[in-house]
C-alpha cells in the first residue's frame, strides 16, 4: 500500500522492480542492432487518483549505477506546498527502506516552457530522498506528453540522468503533472 495523503482513500497499490537486465533488436531501416540495458517496470492502481486537495505530483524512479535504486514522489497541493510524500530506497542487494512524507522533497532548479501548451515544467530537480541529495537534469528538455484527446491531461514525463556532488550516479525518469492545472484523469 502506498499512501498519497491522510486519509484511507488517499491511497494505491503500488509495485516496482528495478534494475531488471533487458536486452532485444532495434531495426533502423534494413539494419538490425542488438541492444541491453538496465529498465524499470512498476505499475500502480487505485480507486482515487488523486486527493481533492491537491493538484498534481513529482515522481522520479532512480536506477543506481551501483545496482541501488530509488522511487521517490510528492503529491503537491493547490498551493504548489508538499500535500504528501513517500518512496522507497532499495540497497545493491535488494534491501528496501520505505520513504515517510518527511524523508523526501524535491527543490526545481531549471524550467522548461512548452512551445504547444505554454505549460512550464521545473524540468530538472534536486532530489533529497532518506538522507541523501541528488540532482535530476534531463536528458532533453521537451518530454511534454499531450493526452488531453485520451486521458484528459498534459504533463512532462521523460527521462533524466542522476549526479551527487556532480558525479553521474544514476539514470532514471521523473514524471511532472498538475502544471497546466489541477490534475483531471
Amino acid at each position: 500500500m502506498s499512501r498519497k495523503g491522510p486519509r484511507d482513500a488517499q491511497a494505491s497499490f503500488y509495485y516496482s522492480r528495478p534494475q531488471l537486465a533487458t536486452s532485444g533488436t532495434l531495426t533502423v531501416g534494413n539494419d538490425a542492432i542488438a541492444v541491453r540495458g538496465i529498465a524499470w517496470l512498476d505499475h500502480e492502481w487505485s480507486s482515487e487518483y488523486l486527493a481533492g486537495e491537491a493538484r498534481g505530483w513529482d515522481w522520479a524512479g532512480i536506477n543506481f549505477d551501483d545496482g541501488a535504486a530509488l522511487m521517490a514522489f510528492v503529491i503537491r497541493g493547490k498551493d504548489e506546498t508538499a500535500y504528501w510524500a513517500g518512496g522507497a530506497m532499495q540497497d545493491p542487494a535488494g534491501n528496501v527502506r520505505v520513504l515517510g512524507r518527511d524523508d523526501v522533497r524535491f527543490t526545481p532548479h531549471a524550467r522548461w516552457r512548452s512551445p504547444r501548451t505554454n505549460v512550464e515544467y521545473p524540468i530538472a530537480m534536486r532530489l533529497e530522498a532518506g538522507g541523501a541529495t541528488y540532482e535530476l537534469v534531463p536528458l532533453m528538455e521537451d518530454q511534454e506528453l499531450d493526452s488531453r484527446a485520451s486521458v484528459g491531461t498534459i504533463y512532462w514525463e521523460g527521462a533524466v540522468r542522476a549526479t551527487r556532488d556532480t558525479r553521474a550516479v544514476g539514470r532514471g525518469y521523473l514524471e511532472l503533472t498538475g502544471y497546466g492545472g489541477a490534475l483531471r484523469i
